[in-house]
Order: C-alpha cells, then structure tokens, then sequence
C-alpha cells in the first residue's frame, strides 16, 4: 500500500459529462491506498482461505427479479464481445451479453481460465464480492473523493500526466485505441485487460489509476451534492460521501429498485470515439448486483500514517 497525505483539490470537472459537474474544492484526510487494483493471484488467496463465492457464481433468485425469464436464473456474468462492425452507439446491448458460467476465474467466457492472467486485475466482482474481500484483508473501499485525490496523482490536469492522452504518442493507460466497439487497433498491446504496474505509476506512486478496470467506490451515485456553506464561511466540505441510498435509484428504469455505487479510473473500453472516461474526474453508475468483465476496485485504510507503520512493525 501507499500512504497519500490528505489535501484539498478540486473535484470533478466542468469539461466532459454533465454527471462530473460542477468543479468544486473538497478536502481529504490522508489514508493508505493499495498500489495496484486487486489482483486475481490475490482475490484467490481470499477465496482459498475464506471458501468465497462470488456474486457470478450463485444462480440469481427469480424471486428478486420479478421480471426475469426463468431460462436465465443461471450464474453468469456480463461479457463485453466486440462488433463485427460499426452499430448504434446508443445500444450498449449490441457488445455487452449476459454470458452464462462466466465469472472471475472464467473471465473471458465459460472456457477461459486463469492461466497467464495471475498478476490481471480481478474482474467480474460485484460490489458486495469487493466489500467482502476487503472486509477479510482488514481494508475498506474508498469513497469517491479519497478514490479521486488519489487518482490524480498531485496534479490538477485533466489525466494524471498532464493535459493530452497520449503525449507524443506515449500511451500511458490500458484504453481503447480506434473505433469503438469494433475496431480496437491494440496500440497499447492488450485487447483486454493488462498486467497491473505495465504503466508508470502516477504522483502518488499508484498504478492503473485511469484504464485496465473501473473500480467500485463506497459511495451512491447520484449528480454531485454541493453542500451548502454558512453565509461568510469559508470552509471546504471534508471528507465529503455520495448521495443517499434512494437517490442512487436510475430514473429512467423506474421499474427497477437496484441501488448504483460510483465507479471510477475508466477501464480498457473506454475510448475517445466513445466514453473518455479514462480520466479522475470521470465517474459511472453501476448497480450493485451486477458484475463485468471490465470492473475490479482496490482497497484503503483509514488511519494515521505513523498508527499504521507502527501496527505493521508490531506484527512483524
């Protein structure tokens, strides 16, 4: 883990999705972050140790999903599968398919494996998989803000190296190079995942911040809440969480009541014909009982710097 001193920093961003806005300053006490996202060499030293099953592995339970046609109450997760060619971009359906016994140790389909994947980060984790293992490790997940103030490295620029994608061509991140979601040209030399630390790691010395995975934060996903300041205050929200439970509720699926953390850092779909969310202020809803082959998360401690370092010396 990295400790990350606590700070004030401008979150969000007022230049890219209506849902970063507005830019405002918060303030985030220092916390110990992990410096990769979970890898699946270590989601399976929990599992062996913990006798785990993920979200994707228990058949869902047509009783929560009143909607749901019988022939599907099977264990699986959601797949990205690229298009033959260009589609509606609009229609996510034509890519992303509900592919039965996919999970993390299957995480290309139900014939794929682990081999040579060890050291990728873990993927098909619901959220509640993500809490559990970070429950086991003595860890917890980080709120948006502490996810974003790490993130960013130190710097105020729109990516965590500055200001252009790729300077000179460099690639800096696991996304999504050429049309999307058919034409991946593979500059960056992964269709899928990446081994974690095969990027330079930001100001902070965190690896795989912004591509590879999206990872699950602690907070609601709603539009930002700027709280409100007394009248000549000139305090800066601290520590600030997302929305209420309720409030993460999609409003354009009124029929469904699954409530949404926020995602952050993009992951290796996200392309500038597409999503440009391969940024620190980018952020995404996802619901809680769904798991992808594009999503992972990493874990925090929240303590003194000096509690922690004496802890670990102790237990040595």
């Amino acid at each position: 883990m990295r400790w990350v001193d606590g700070g004030t920093f401008q979150m969000g961003s007022d230049r890219f999705y209506p849902e970063e806005a507005p830019a405002r300053p918060v303030h985030v006490d220092g916390f110990w972050i992990d410096e990769t996202p979970v890898t699946n060499r270590a989601f399976g030293q929990f599992v062996d140790a913990t006798g785990y099953r993920t979200l994707a592995e228990i058949p869902p339970d047509p009783k929560e999903y009143p909607n749901m046609d019988p022939a599907m109450a099977i264990a699986g997760s959601l797949l990205f599968v690229p298009t033959p060619g260009p589609v509606d971009l609009s229609d996510y359906s034509q890519w992303w398919t509900f592919s039965f016994g996919t999970d993390w140790r299957h995480p290309h389909g139900p014939d794929s494996n682990l081999d040579g994947l060890e050291d990728h980060p873990v993927v098909h984790v619901a959220y509640e998989d993500a809490v559990a293992y970070a429950r086991w490790a003595g860890k917890t997940l980080p709120t948006e803000a502490e996810w974003e103030f790490a993130g960013r490295g130190g710097s105020a620029t729109e990516y965590a190296w500055g200001n252009e994608l790729a300077p000179e061509g460099h690639i800096l991140a696991n996304f999504w190079q050429g049309p999307f979601p058919h034409g991946n040209t593979l500059d960056d030399g992964y269709e899928r995942t990446s081994p974690v630390r095969s990027y330079p790691p930001n100001g902070y010395g965190l690896y795989d911040m912004i591509g590879n995975v999206w990872e699950w934060t602690s907070d609601w996903f709603a539009q930002p809440r700027i709280e409100q300041k007394r009248r000549g205050s000139c305090c800066i929200p601290a520590n600030p969480r997302g929305a209420m439970k309720r409030e993460s509720l999609d409003p354009t699926t009124p029929w469904m009541s699954i409530p949404r953390k926020v995602l952050k850092g993009g992951s290796h779909l996200c392309a500038e014909s597409y999503c440009q969310r391969y940024r620190p202020a980018a952020r995404h809803p996802q619901a809680i009982d769904s798991s992808t082959s594009h999503i992972g998360f990493r874990c925090i401690i929240r303590t003194s710097r000096a509690s922690a370092q004496s802890s670990r010396s102790h237990k040595s």
